[in-house]
């Protein structure tokens, strides 16, 4: 039986360090703000805003959320948009996308501070990660894989790593983010010849496909420890990219989807937001 890799524990722990430096920070007269910025009444976007608030609220961090019309102009809402992001108790912005198509989406994104942009939409932060330079933030989601790697004490130093996804949201930057903590890595995606003979050497194996239950049991082994990154919806119920009554028995260890990078990633955005703060506590 393998290792199940939870992500409620690694959530929890992220969240108390979270409390503890809002705490400070208040203490130090600062009160740590996310702007939570929808455009128009999606039901996808109000579901995920009442997860972020509820979040935010769970350990205290202070939240506006501001919701501007889905037919506002471009002009309007860049005019907007500079307020939100130039107002001095905004620490981090939570920018709901896709945007309507009559908005220049990556124009906007640009407009967002980098050291404001706690969901890494800015292409400073992205170009930062990879550069290895520390003083950014990265996509939530590859961070969050790191951060459970870490937690259980999985070796990432010197492993052999294997990211099947080569997206400028999850694969290319966890790419990068491993390399930073000294593993070797292998991105493999749809054209790739043979990603089981990839996988199954693989000391670590993160997936990000969007195909529900597309890796059986054929493409690990015992040496896997294997993150399972994506989300779809099969026969009524959530499952990941990996087929987990098969893999589960044959790898090392695995995390669950649901139950599993989710929580972490939520928890790394709330993160980022407390961390923004926190340098404007330090100077």
């Amino acid at each position: 039986m393998s290792e199940i890799l939870k992500g409620a524990p690694v959530a929890a722990q992220i969240r108390a360090k979270i409390a503890e430096k809002i705490e400070i920070c208040r203490l130090k007269g600062v009160d740590p703000k996310v702007a939570i910025v929808r455009v128009g009444e999606n039901p996808d976007d109000i579901a995920y805003e009442k997860r972020v608030k509820s979040n935010c609220e769970k350990v205290g961090l202070s939240y506006h959320v501001f919701v501007l019309d889905d037919d506002i102009t471009q002009e309007d809402f860049e005019k907007g948009f500079a307020d939100i992001n130039g107002s001095a108790d905004i620490d981090g912005i939570l920018l709901f996308r896709p945007l309507p198509k009559h908005l220049d989406e990556e124009k906007i994104c640009g407009m967002i501070d980098p050291k404001k942009d706690i969901d890494c939409m800015n292409p400073v932060n992205l170009n930062k990660v990879f550069n290895g330079d520390k003083d950014r933030f990265a996509p939530c989601t590859s961070e969050a894989v790191v951060e459970i790697l870490k937690y259980y004490e999985v070796p990432i130093a010197g492993a052999n790593a294997v990211v099947v996804n080569r997206s400028m949201v999850l694969g290319k930057p966890l790419a990068m983010l491993l390399l930073d903590e000294n593993a070797t890595v292998t991105v493999c995606h749809s054209k790739t010849a043979d990603i089981k003979a990839h996988t199954k050497q693989a000391d670590i194996v993160v997936t990000g496909v969007g195909k529900a239950n597309f890796f059986g049991k054929e493409f690990f082994s015992e040496k896997n420890v294997v993150v399972d990154v994506g989300i779809n919806f099969a026969e009524g119920r959530m499952t990941g990219d990996v087929d987990f009554e098969q893999a589960e028995p044959v790898v090392k260890a695995i995390t669950p989807v649901p139950g599993g990078v989710g929580a972490v990633t939520s928890m790394i955005l709330l993160k980022h937001a407390v961390e923004a703060a926190w340098r404007r506590v330090n100077g």
